[in-house]
């Protein structure tokens, strides 16, 4: 008989860029961050995946600059879907425009996190918002 599989943190990350993909994973990795990252490289494929998933990811990483349909188009759309309007979503962005904040927090983002991604921020925000209280508990 073999022991469970300790709990972890079911992860989408939506960026389209392999670098800051990479670097996110590594990050996560280094940490010894219990997870499974599932990565969308556009907004429509976020949302496909979002429809398809059962279950849902405890957190969606959401960039704003994304083919097809951007990170703010894919907030709104979460937030109207019955469905998926209660998921966290932290936008993970390399702007600091007052612009994009506000419009993230106008869309009612969980949360918003600068890159290049550092695992202790990323951390303490989900522990904020309170992600997968029984997953985050195992984070460092």
């Amino acid at each position: 008989m073999t022991a469970p599989e300790p709990q972890r943190l079911e992860i989408l990350l939506v960026d389209d860029s392999p670098t800051d993909v990479r670097l996110t994973q590594e990050a996560l990795h280094d940490e010894d961050v219990p997870h499974r990252l599932h990565v969308a490289r556009d907004g429509e494929e976020a949302m496909d995946f979002l429809r398809r998933a059962d279950p849902l990811p405890h957190v969606v990483l959401l960039d704003l600059n994304l083919p097809r349909k951007d990170g703010h188009s894919v907030l709104q759309e979460i937030r109207d879907d019955e469905a998926l309007r209660s998921l966290p979503v932290v936008v993970l962005t390399s702007s600091h425009a007052d612009e994009d904040v506000l419009r993230s927090w106008d869309l009612h983002a969980t949360g918003y996190v600068t890159k290049p991604v550092v695992v202790d921020h990323l951390v303490g925000v989900l522990r904020r918002i309170g992600v997968a209280d029984e997953v985050v508990r195992l984070l460092p």
